[in-house]
Formats: C-alpha cells, structure tokens, sequence
C-alpha cells in the first residue's frame, strides 16, 4: 500500500515545479503580453496555496512536507529555457509548454487519486478540488493556445 504522506509529497513537488515554471515563462514572457502575465502569476499564486494545504496535510500525518521540484519539472523547465531560446513565436511557445505542465500536474493528481493510500475523505475531497480547479487552469491556457493559432 502506497504511502500517503508520498502521495500528498509527490503534489507538494509538482505545484512547486508549476511555481517556478510560471516564474519562469512570466520572465519569457514579452511585457506587452499583461494578459499573460496576469494569468501566470495567478496560476503560480493557485500552487502557493496548495503547497501550504498539502504541507498541512503531511503534518497532520507526522511525516515531514516535501520542499523543492521533482527531477520531471527540472526537466521542465530547461526545455523551456531552450525552447524559448530558439522561438521566434515566443507567446505560443511559452503557452505550449504551460499547457505541457498543466499535463504533468492533471497526471499527477490522476495518479494520486488512484493510489492505494489510505485516504480520509477530507484528504480525498481536497486532492480531488485542486484537481477541478487545475483542470480550470489548463482550459485557459489551451484556449489561449488556441486563440493564438487562430490570431497568427
């Protein structure tokens, strides 16, 4: 039986990996581009505050909270560093990859939810909303996306 503490660590792990790739792609993100840079610092604002819900949870178990990103977001995020790099449709690039991490993250609360840890309902319920409300975020960004192939 899966560890839950590893579950809700593994989470931790992959908001702190959004954190910073939102970090990162409003640093790649041209400054006429607000648009952008409103929804990214709102998408890494919707990780802080999962990392602190989860953070609590793995407490409340006596475990210790998981700090830093998994190996998979650094992976991430030097794609990103090289991608842009080469891009010369920078505000699609950027989106691209977003909508690649918010993949990542739907994956991973997909795997948490089919763990066999041993989870109460109120650890289930709130895996399960920030799940929803992930799902919200990778919607904006794919319409985005999709906006922006119809635009150029």
């Amino acid at each position: 039986m899966a560890n839950l503490a590893e579950v809700l660590n593994d989470l931790i792990l992959i908001n702190n990996d959004r954190v910073e790739g939102y970090e990162k792609a409003m640093t790649e993100t041209d400054g006429i581009d607000v648009d952008l840079k409103a929804i990214f610092t709102k998408m890494a604002n919707q990780s802080r505050d999962y990392v602190r819900e989860l953070t609590v949870a793995v407490s409340q178990l006596g475990e210790t909270p998981a700090d830093g990103t998994t190996v998979s977001g650094k992976v991430y995020r030097a794609w990103m560093d090289v991608k842009s790099a080469f891009s010369t449709e920078e505000r699609k690039s950027v989106l691209e990859l977003c909508e690649f991490g918010e993949d990542a993250a739907q994956k991973a609360y997909e795997e948490a939810l089919a763990s066999d840890a041993d989870m109460s309902t109120e650890i289930r319920q709130m895996i399960t909303s920030q799940q929803q409300n992930l799902r919200t975020s990778h919607d904006v960004i794919k319409k985005y996306r999709d906006l922006h192939k119809v635009i150029s």
